[in-house]
């Protein structure tokens, strides 16, 4: 009998990458928009982000250890990026307490309970904003001037929500947004919002960054932008006294920390090319859908979580042609 050949079970090839590699190097992607806001924002952003990170490990530790009774993992940088995220979608004015039960959501209710890193079906960070959101409503829209540095009487509404209350009171477009900051200083960063949202221009880096290195693909970042830049304009040709530009939404908003940085999570996005394009491009359209149309004036966390929970469709119908796979044609007739 001749020798049997035998081929072991995927994964073939490995690369250098590790959990640790990949989850710190997406913090690292995320500095110079934590940088930014401290400079909008001050040692508040300092106080949110500690906090969050602090206690996304804290809880993740605690269940690991106490319920689960399983080896703690924190040290793989996931609770970590987890707690960033999170403080990168409030703002730097939230109360401590409220992060921390932001925080016991995003781990102890959208991580945990599925089994922890790899078997999460919604990105967590954004489970524990959107139940902040819902539960702290006040809190959660109520965005510090930037550059106010902790004043709690300064505040103001973000440009889409001044864009949306203005179309809501009938007023142009136009109108509106000669009373905002110009593209390129909503660009840069000028203005208020979530703590990490603010600079597109600092995400950008971050993204250009992940890109290098390979952490991500380009797939779903550039289909986000590209379908919510064409879904958009396509509005705003029709009729520009009711929609704004096409690079005022790019801007604006948690967008660009969406593209980049949780749409791009590796357990909650699909696994090939064809169908992470599919996502990325429902989470633009569905952005700009909220936006326009939705109770809330950002839509990215919604569009992002409603994306995820098609993903296990998508990764069973969206598939890439098997190795050897002949298309055989019929002969009849």
């Amino acid at each position: 009998m001749g020798k049997l050949f035998t081929i072991s079970p995927s994964p073939h090839v490995h690369s250098g990458d590790s959990v640790n590699k990949i989850m710190y190097g997406v913090i690292l992607a995320l500095l110079p928009a934590f940088i930014w806001s401290v400079m909008m924002f001050g040692l508040d952003s300092v106080r949110v982000t500690l906090i969050a990170v602090a206690a996304c490990v804290a809880f993740e530790l605690l269940i690991q250890k106490f319920i689960l009774k399983v080896k703690p993992q924190i040290a793989d940088g996931s609770a970590a990026l987890t707690g960033v995220l999170l403080a990168f979608n409030v703002p730097a004015s939230v109360p401590s307490w409220m992060l921390i039960v932001g925080a016991l959501v995003s781990i102890g209710i959208a991580k945990m309970p599925f089994g922890g890193l790899g078997n999460n079906p919604f990105n967590p960070a954004l489970v524990g904003r959107v139940f902040m959101l819902i539960s702290f409503p006040v809190n959660m829209t109520s965005w510090p001037v930037a550059g106010s540095f902790g004043v709690d009487a300064v505040s103001a509404a973000t440009p889409l929500a001044i864009l949306k209350e203005g179309i809501k009171n009938g007023q142009p477009v136009v109108e509106i947004l000669k009373g905002l900051p110009a593209n390129m200083d909503l660009f840069l960063g000028n203005m208020g919002g979530s703590l990490g949202e603010i600079s597109a221009l600092a995400l950008l880096l971050g993204g250009i960054f992940m890109l290098v290195r390979k952490i991500i693909t380009w797939h779903i970042p550039v289909s986000v932008m590209v379908s919510a830049a064409i879904f958009s304009g396509i509005f705003w040709l029709i009729d520009p006294s009711k929609f704004a530009d096409p690079i005022f939404h790019l801007v604006t908003g948690g967008l660009m920390l969406g593209a980049f940085f949780m749409a791009t999570d590796l357990v909650t996005s699909p696994m090939n090319p064809k169908a992470q394009i599919i996502f990325g491009a429902g989470i633009g359209i569905l952005t700009i859908l909220i936006r326009f149309w939705g109770a809330y004036p950002e839509g990215v966390s919604f569009a992002i979580l409603i994306m995820n929970a098609l993903v296990p469709l998508l990764n069973r119908y969206v598939k890439p042609k098997r190795f050897g796979e002949v298309k055989i044609q019929s002969t009849k007739g």
